[in-house]
């Protein structure tokens, strides 16, 4: 692939929108996830309103480049008309019916083959939900369920990292580790343990790369003794951190922590809600890339590539053959979503695969991701760029007050903002996480899309660092 796909609009012009009506509304009405209320009060949202390959443009006209892919979904760029028009004709055909007490759908049943398809080769089995933090707390439930029909009825802890992302339902946020995600929010602590995440920016000074994999290997060998794997589930980790910010763990590790898994009975399930469907080069990252054959896959976002809300799981042989015997006379697994399964985000779904395989997206990755990573380090260049990390799609810049100790500025500085807010003034969004600013763009990016990118982020931190530095911070 080697040029960003455009895509054709109707000629029909569609109405004008009244942008500041839309913006008192929005802010008088809607709750938004992840708001700073301190400034949302005064001053709203920006409101996108239209989209077009790897452009987004607000109510303003404004057009930007999305460097986040929407939010990590976004996979096969924006305006698909031919992924539109698939769930057009399924609403039209048969918008819903239930899945519950052995009914099914077309598109359900299409796309669990097709997942087991493009999974390793024992993940055949698909329990579908409607994103990727259901995902992740239905699985916890089978999981339990799992080990409760085996007789394993303490096999109930499960290990997951310091600053994870594993969503925000009750169960998928206390999986998530990262602090602030959970400030005044309660969470089920006597399930969930954590251990320390793999930073390699950040590991123990005088510390080689093997050697910190060593370290966090021997950590969790250590909390297992403690804890008892008589007592512990599973271990859930995503293959790259995402909202953790970007961490790519040492060279092993994960293979590593499957073998320590697999010998203490301990299931293992790999978050590639982020990951898969392109964004390191593969549909799926864990065996492709990391050589870990995982008892479960969770996955969405790029599963539909956010054209329609969906979650999958998908389970070993092994768990299913559990999971498929009724535990007594007339019991059924009495667990699912009443959009389990839902034919317009299957049929989302088999288009939006249709449009990866067919337009070769993956490989797309594999030859431009090496390129963004290489453009985005000489932005190492700016004082405040401390790290810039990730894997192909998935890129992190951290922000720092100090180079050689690695201290960062203070929170009210802002800096993942204020780089966001240049970046984005020169027509480009990106995620401000906190010091880090993240950049997960749409998969069709071109090496000319990413000097273009490079050459705005320049211009931004140039920008950041002299506000940082007449506002005292430098």
């Amino acid at each position: 692939m080697t040029t960003t796909t455009t895509i054709t609009r109707p000629a029909a012009k569609t109405p004008a929108l009244d942008a500041r009506a839309l913006w008192q509304k929005d802010r008088d009405h809607f709750i938004h996830p992840f708001t700073d209320f301190s400034v949302f009060h005064e001053e709203g949202c920006d409101l996108i309103t239209d989209s077009d390959g790897i452009y987004v443009q607000d109510a303003k006209g404004n057009r930007f480049i999305d460097g986040i892919a929407g939010l990590w979904c976004v996979n096969v760029g924006h305006g698909r008309a031919e992924i539109g028009q698939a769930m057009a004709d399924q609403a039209t055909r048969m918008a819903y019916f239930s899945t519950f007490n052995n009914l099914s759908n077309a598109p359900a049943a299409e796309l669990a083959a097709k997942l087991a398809e493009l999974a390793p080769a024992h993940l055949n089995h698909v329990f579908y939900t409607c994103g990727g933090s259901t995902a992740n707390d239905a699985t916890i439930r089978l999981v339990h369920y799992y080990f409760n029909r085996l007789g394993k009825p303490n096999k109930k802890r499960i290990l997951s990292r310091n600053n994870a992302y594993h969503g925000t339902t009750y169960l998928a946020a206390s999986l998530t580790g990262i602090e602030s995600n959970n400030w005044e929010f309660d969470t089920l602590d006597h399930l969930v343990t954590h251990l320390s995440e793999a930073n390699c920016y950040r590991r123990p000074e005088g510390m080689s790369e093997a050697e910190y994999c060593d370290h966090l290997v021997e950590e969790f060998e250590d909390t297992i003794a403690e804890i008892g794997a008589d007592n512990i589930a599973a271990f859930i980790a995503e293959p790259i951190m995402g909202a953790g910010g970007v961490l790519v763990a040492p060279e092993g590790y994960h293979k590593r922590m499957q073998a320590v898994c697999r010998a203490h009975d301990i299931l293992l399930i790999a978050d590639e809600v982020v990951t898969a469907f392109g964004r390191l080069g593969h549909v799926f990252a864990s065996e492709a890339v990391f050589d870990t054959q995982p008892d479960i896959i969770n996955c969405a976002k790029g599963l539909s590539s956010g054209y329609a809300p969906l979650g999958a799981t998908l389970i070993s042989d092994a768990i299913y053959e559990v999971l498929g015997t009724p535990q007594r006379k007339g019991g059924v697994l009495s667990t699912g979503f009443t959009y389990s399964g839902h034919p317009v985000s299957c049929a989302a779904a088999l288009k939006n695969i249709e449009i990866i395989e067919r337009e070769g997206i993956c490989e797309n990755v594999r030859e431009v991701g090496p390129y963004l990573e290489q453009q985005l380090k000489t932005l190492s260049r700016h004082e405040t760029v401390g790290d810039v990390r990730g894997s192909h799609f998935m890129m992190c810049l951290e922000n720092v007050a100090d180079k050689d100790t690695k201290a960062l500025l203070p929170v009210e500085a802002r800096v993942g903002d204020r780089v966001a807010a240049e970046a984005q003034k020169r027509g480009l969004i990106i995620r401000p996480v906190g010091h880090l600013n993240i950049v997960s763009p749409p998969l069709i990016w071109t090496r000319e899309t990413v000097d273009r990118v490079v050459a705005i982020l320049d211009e931004a931190f140039t920008a950041t660092t002299a506000s940082l530095r007449k506002d005292g911070y430098l």
